[in-house]
């Protein structure tokens, strides 16, 4: 059994995210990708939230916001998420860690609000809980309100770095079986393969087998090889020249793949002609003194765009004839996290394009396969560390300078000089592009670059299509073109469309955090209790305590707090929402069902609970033992329950010389203390620094950027006061205004995702008996799938007017398919004999048994005896058996089959026939060998194994083992060799090993024929 729900991303006027459910036979759920829209809307994550308890593990496919930019919050939100297994590429993790912590620094709203129902509770409705409540939930970008929205807490980077230290990292080509979730049911033997999608560093096409069900999960791949970015492993992998599909990822049960650029034809001249229309694009703007903004991710597609330009400034500054326009030009990339993702960058080199990797090998004098190091002369050492452009190692920039502070960019744009400049997002909703934006759009000679299509279909029904984003905006007045457009001539003399954007005003909305009011405070902090009050009626089901360092209430579960303390930290706020949950349990959503066994303490006169059939701490007395906060090294340790005296002393003479210099009316910080020694939250400031010095001990030592490090060396005293940042919970604050679009528009496809030829081309040459299309819009899965119908029929040689149309599903958000293989089975009965003749073979967790036996008719019963006492049981059946039909068909159900069913019989052939059938049985093998497996197999029995070449597997320096792309096994052996030079002693060797080898090979296949 295999269904597939999309969650989103399917058939959505926005394909931005992505989100999808394998459920496999068993109960087996698979949750691919975690993406999350530009508006960050929390319903979009209602569904998700409801699988959350039923899930098996977690894939990742690519390192952008419409994969896993909801990944972070989940974690966060959910408790039990963080107990399931998550598996993505090493890359994927890294740069995914560098986009969230972007993400949650320059986007507000990405921490979104405070739930609607959590501030019309009883005793909330306060002036402020009516103004902060005047928004509707599902409005993803609220109107300017007078006291704005309360935000939630969001992940900082060391959380956001613990949740992607919980991923496990995998190769490519590597088969790996999974680890389940604690409430998940057994994977019963399912296997994972990650393969190179291309399109991203480290993006993945997914391979899930599972019994009879081989599933091949593909979205947003690429099958072009760029200048960073490897092609999809369809064929075998970067440089593969091969005609057919590998045959891991050939004739699976079902294929999913992405409709998103089915209707776009490729650019005529691949790769190199889309380089240089960007270079003529660029020129063109700089040669008139402009400067050229283009918005792009922050760590995925920013690295194909930044290597083309980074050589091209190169090509320039090294040929001295010529006067190239970007010689003078400066070159720059802002980002929050941008020294991090170039860091990160040339670490994975071994993950790129072969010729990335070349051009390393080149300049560092390493080979990256063997870790060797190659000679380099002196002279060539010492042109490179003197600044020479060749010999440079790649994302070693020396034109491109990286931005990482708003000030600085903003000084860099008031320079009337050329520049261009890559800022994140792509969206233009949030990051540096947004406010590099301001900048640059008042400029007639600017030009502003978008490289991927930002269309969003208008839709009455969509809730989404209520709001266009920046972005969007700006994408329609490209494709309306109602100004006008401008021919710019290119250097092969075609002809460059650049669209005049006339003048047009666009509204601006701005959103920042600001502190919240005294009465917003006191609705967080109901907020916060009502939370905490909540997990702990679930908390002996498995889910973690709340980690919220910067809350009020963050002391409540730590068993070191003094009883004075203890009393004065929880004020009245706890003790309200202790009795709300009490007094009001319906109105805070707790009904019997949610309680379960915890009804015998939550409920008065409530003695007994039914047990019968429920599993786990459902069976027992719900009793939970309290449980100190630590970690892997013990207990947390508060130091200033150890301070000597005259150390307390000194401390609390300093916090009231402190609260003596507070001017009247200022608010205090959030870790602060209060009139009368009271901490307003619930750590202390060196309780706060010991839990972070661990986290930073115990994160993973790529998490943390160079915050301080700039592009330049020291960071200047301009930069460091960017922008004051405060501590605690906050609201959004929103400021309206408009701004004059004067620049002109031009478009660039640098997506890096297949197109309308690659999609004819390669899903005939897979040959998928079920194809799903999501991640595209209606019009472009609704075209794509009539196209691959009429393919897969012409393929298949049937008629396209007789072709099955189930055999191609283009499902919406939610819908289920049904895509389980098509089997056809019959229950028959295996006589003795026959049972004890059979001959079976294992392979991995499966059975095989090949057969050949005659089909003989149901033995029927014998006769009963006519006598009066048969006839009476007999009557008595009957009449049984027509009273239980009678009630399940009023129930809607279906009758149970009798006990007594008759099936055939499968039994011995007889003499005469065996000796006639026997000839027409051919042996057959059944399975897949892995060399890397049976490298293990041979070393393990002594003989010496290594790998030469390509795919080629050494044994004993005489058997050489290949494997082809169509899974055929072809071994050589170089025993006559030997003999020749070690005499008989080497012909015996290389005879033994030869048979080593192959009878290895057989025990890792089934080798079946007729019985």
């Amino acid at each position: 059994m295999f269904t597939f729900t999309p969650l989103l991303g399917a058939q959505s006027s926005s394909s931005k995210a992505s989100q999808s459910i394998l459920e496999l036979d068993g109960g087996i759920k698979i949750l691919v990708d975690v993406g999350w829209d530009d508006t960050f809307d929390t319903l979009d994550l209602v569904e998700l939230e409801k699988h959350v308890p039923t899930l098996s593990l977690i894939l990742l496919t690519h390192a952008t916001p419409a994969h896993l930019g909801a990944f972070a919050h989940c974690c966060k939100t959910f408790p039990l998420f963080t107990q399931i297994p998550v598996y993505a590429t090493s890359p994927v993790i890294s740069l995914g860690r560098t986009l969230l912590q972007d993400l949650y620094a320059c986007s507000p709203l990405a921490a979104t609000f405070l739930p609607k129902a959590s501030i019309s509770e009883p005793g909330a409705s306060t002036s402020a809980a009516s103004a902060a409540a005047s928004v509707t939930e599902g409005e993803a970008n609220p109107e300017p309100t007078s006291a704005g929205r309360i935000l939630l807490q969001p992940p900082s980077a060391e959380e956001i770095a613990k949740y992607f230290s919980l991923i496990n990292p995998l190769k490519y080509s590597q088969p790996h079986q999974p680890a389940a979730s604690p409430f998940s049911p057994p994977l019963n033997g399912l296997t994972l393969t990650a393969y190179s999608a291309g399109h991203t560093v480290g993006g993945t096409i997914w391979h899930v087998q599972h019994g009879m069900e081989s599933i091949v999960y593909a979205v947003d791949w690429n099958q072009a090889r760029e200048s960073v970015v490897a092609g999809a492993a369809w064929f075998g992998g970067s440089g593969a020249s091969g005609t057919e599909v590998i045959e891991q990822l050939r004739k699976p049960t079902a294929l999913i793949c992405s409709s998103k650029g089915g209707d776009k034809f490729a650019l005529p001249g691949g790769r190199k002609k889309r380089d240089d229309v960007l270079l003529d694009m660029i020129r063109s703007s700089l040669a008139k003194g402009g400067t050229v903004l283009i918005p792009t991710d922050t760590s995925a597609r920013v690295l194909e765009l930044a290597y083309a330009l980074e050589h091209s400034w190169r090509d320039a500054s090294g040929n001295n004839e010529s006067e190239d326009v970007l010689k003078s030009a400066g070159l720059y990339m802002a980002g929050r996290k941008a020294n991090t993702t170039m860091r990160l960058a040339r670490s994975m080199i071994e993950w790129m394009d072969e010729n990335i990797v070349r051009e390393f090998e080149a300049a560092e004098g390493v080979d990256v396969t063997t870790g060797q190091s190659q000679n380099k002369t002196g002279n060539q050492r010492q042109g490179q560390d003197n600044g020479g452009t060749k010999g440079a190692a790649p994302f070693t920039f020396k034109h491109l300078k990286l931005v990482e502070r708003k000030k600085k960019m903003e000084k860099i744009l008031s320079d009337q000089t050329p520049k261009v400049i890559l800022a994140s997002d792509s969206s233009l909703d949030w990051g540096f592009a947004k406010d590099s934006l301001r900048l640059v759009a008042e400029g007639p000679n600017n030009l502003l670059l978008l490289t991927e299509p930002l269309r969003k279909e208008k839709s009455s029904e969509s809730p989404e299509s209520r709001k266009m984003s920046l972005g969007s905006m700006i994408w329609q007045w490209y494709e309306e073109r109602q100004d006008g457009v401008a021919l710019e001539k290119a250097s092969d003399g075609e002809l460059l469309e650049q669209v005049h954007s006339g003048g047009r005003e666009l509204s601006w909305t701005n959103v920042q955090r600001a502190p919240l009011d005294p009465g917003e405070q006191l609705l967080y902090q109901q907020y916060l209790a009502t939370k905490i009050q909540l997990q702990d009626t679930s908390q002996g089901r498995g889910q973690e305590n709340l980690d919220n360092t910067a809350d009020a209430l963050d002391d409540r579960s730590s068993s070191t707090t003094s009883e004075d303390s203890e009393t004065e930290q929880q004020g009245r706020v706890l003790n309200f929402s202790t009795s709300l949950a009490h007094a009001n349990r319906n109105k805070l959503g707790l009904s019997d069902e949610d309680l379960g066994i915890n009804v015998l303490l939550r409920r008065k006169n409530v003695y007994d609970y039914d047990v019968r059939g429920k599993r786990g701490r459902e069976r027992m007395f719900p009793y939970v033992a309290p449980k100190k906060k630590g970690d892997e090294f013990g207990e947390f340790i508060r130091p200033e329950e150890y301070l000597r005296a005259e150390e307390r002393e000194e401390v609390d003479m300093q916090q009231r010389r402190s609260d003596s210099q507070m001017k009247l009316g200022q608010k205090r910080r959030w870790d602060e203390t209060g009139p009368n020694g009271r901490r307003l939250s619930g750590s202390g400031k060196r309780q706060q620094g010991l839990r972070d010095d661990h986290k930073r001990d115990t994160a993973d030592d790529l998490s943390l950027a160079d915050e301080g490090e700039g592009a330049d060396g020291a960071v200047s005293s301009e930069d460091e006061t960017d922008e004051q940042v405060f501590e605690g919970p906050a609201k959004a604050v929103y400021e309206k205004a408009a701004i004059t679009i004067n620049a002109r528009l031009a478009f660039v496809d640098f997506t890096g995702i297949h197109d309308k030829r690659s999609l004819e081309m390669l899903i005939p040459l897979i040959q998928p008996r079920k194809l799903i299309l999501v991640g595209g819009t209606k019009g472009e899965t609704t075209a794509l799938a009539t196209e691959c119908g009429k393919l897969l029929a012409a393929k298949a040689g049937v008629d396209v007017s007789a072709a099955d149309a189930s055999v191609i599903f283009t499902p919406a958000n939610g819908e289920i398919i049904d895509a389980s293989v098509d089997t056809n089975a019959w229950v028959v009965k295996l006589g003795n004999n026959l049972v004890r003749r059979l001959n079976w073979q294992h392979v991995r967790s499966l059975g095989v048994v090949a057969l050949t036996a005659q089909l003989r008719g149901p033995e029927l019963p014998p006769p009963e005896e006519d006598s009066e006492e048969s006839a009476t049981k007999k009557q008595k059946l009957l009449k049984e058996e027509s009273i239980s039909d009678a009630v399940s068909t009023l129930d809607g159900t279906k009758p149970s089959a009798e006990k007594s069913d008759i099936f055939p019989m499968l039994d011995v052939l007889p003499a005469n026939m065996a000796a006639g059938t026997r000839s027409m049985a051919r042996p057959l093998h059944v399975g897949d060998l892995r060399l890397a497996d049976l490298r293990k197999i041979m070393q393990s029995a002594g003989h010496k194994a290594e790998f030469r070449g390509e795919g080629t597997l050494l044994i004993d320096g005489l058997v050489a083992v290949r494997k082809s792309g169509t899974g055929r096994i072809e071994i050589e052996a170089g025993a006559q060799a030997a003999a020749a030079t070690n005499g008989t002693i080497g012909a015996r060797a290389g005879k033994g090993s030869f048979l080593a080898v192959k009878r290895k090979i057989y025990e890792g296949l089934a080798v079946v024929s007729g019985s």
